[in-house]
């Protein structure tokens, strides 16, 4: 089939991107012709709230990736939708994480659908956003009308799109982002990193914002018990909001962890990616609230266990006492859960574990229910 993906692609950085540049190959690989187009403007600079929207890695090779759309621009809406339609898709897949995009996204399906040729599939990263804005609920309902079907990789945004539409809707988990390179000895990885390779090693890794709980994690470390077991924590990832990060910062004075959080606050290309996931001895993820989250997914790719909070969609792929620990979202309980998984013989039979949950999340079996929800 003549297949086209409407979302972030390179040089456009980020999970949104590194998604939609991994399905497309999986797309190709099954025989389909595929485009990605992708925006020539995501956000204004003044609404983004990262240093910078491009990655400086190489294009990925073999897609055909169209850089159009302006999130901002009806005229060019209309232009980009013309465009769509004139191609004669077969499908069009969207991936829609925010509902600022919903007026963009919404103009152009509603031109590039051909009648009775073109069925458009929407992949849901949230269908309410962790962080509301004015407009957000009309935004999404402008959105919708153009969809055939949608998937969510969490049942809590399953639940969701419920609530806007009676439209068919699957779920099936997020994919493992595997195409990040294999995991190095814990020594080379510190070695790359500047750290001590005979300290135990927690990752938070990715975008900090509010809702994901860094805060709850250094509170956590702060705990006189997490001290007295010399476990340190590596923070990767860049800020997305000024006052999270004094907030963070005072913390790390306030439990005097200067010594024992090492921060590494700039965005993290791909290539580098794997330094800290070798490095880590368990992934932490301290959210507050949450629908399903990439992160997760790239812990599995390298066999790292995890220690998530019980919201959102986190339990549903991390099983309590296999590859990891679920805990209530408070530093008291995280502290147990980290502590409980450096305890000996806590997870018996991790390593065998991980990789039975791991084939769980083939890119094969997402795109199939990707495309049984247009059925």
């Amino acid at each position: 089939m003549k297949i086209a993906i409407l979302g972030t692609a390179h040089p456009l950085r980020g999970g949104l991107a590194a998604f939609n540049e991994r399905l497309a190959y999986e797309l190709l690989g099954a025989g389909h012709k595929v485009d990605n187009w992708s925006f020539s403007l995501q956000y204004p600079n003044f609404l983004f709230p990262g240093k910078t929207q491009y990655t400086e890695d190489p294009a990925p090779a073999g897609l055909n990736i169209i850089t159009a759309l302006n999130s901002v621009n009806p005229f060019n809406w209309v232009r980009v939708g013309l465009a769509m339609r004139k191609a004669q898709y077969d499908i069009i897949v969207v991936k829609f994480w925010l509902p600022f995009m919903g007026p963009a996204f919404g103009t152009v399906l509603r031109l590039a659908k051909t009648k009775h040729k073109t069925k458009v599939v929407c992949i849901v990263d949230n269908m309410i956003p962790h962080e509301h804005r004015f407009g957000d609920k009309m935004f999404t309902q402008y959105f919708i009308p153009p969809i055939d079907g949608f998937v969510a990789m969490s049942k809590e945004v399953l639940k969701d799109i419920k609530t806007f539409t009676t439209q068919k809707a699957l779920f099936t988990p997020h994919p493992i982002y595997d195409s990040y390179q294999e995991a190095l000895p814990k020594e080379v990885a510190a070695t790359k990193l500047g750290l001590n390779p005979n300290h135990k090693y927690l990752l938070f890794f990715g975008f900090i914002r509010d809702y994901k709980g860094l805060d709850i994690l250094l509170e956590a470390m702060g705990d006189p018990r997490i001290k007295a077991a010399g476990i340190h924590l590596v923070v990767a990832g860049e800020y997305y909001d000024k006052a999270v990060e004094a907030h963070n910062n005072a913390l790390i004075a306030q439990h005097s962890l200067s010594d024992t959080v090492h921060l590494f606050t700039d965005f993290i290309p791909n290539s580098e990616v794997r330094n800290y996931f070798s490095l880590a001895d368990v992934v932490v993820q301290p959210y507050k609230t949450a629908t399903q989250s990439g992160i997760t997914q790239i812990a599995f790719h390298f066999e790292k266990p995890m220690v998530v909070t019980n919201v959102g969609g986190l339990a549903e792929v991390v099983p309590h006492g296999k590859v990891g620990f679920v805990t209530q979202p408070n530093p008291s309980d995280i502290a147990t859960a980290i502590l409980e998984f450096y305890a000996p013989g806590s997870l018996p039979n991790l390593q065998e574990d991980i990789k039975t949950e791991k084939q769980k999340y083939t890119w094969s079996t997402f795109t199939k229910a990707l495309l049984d929800a247009i059925a």
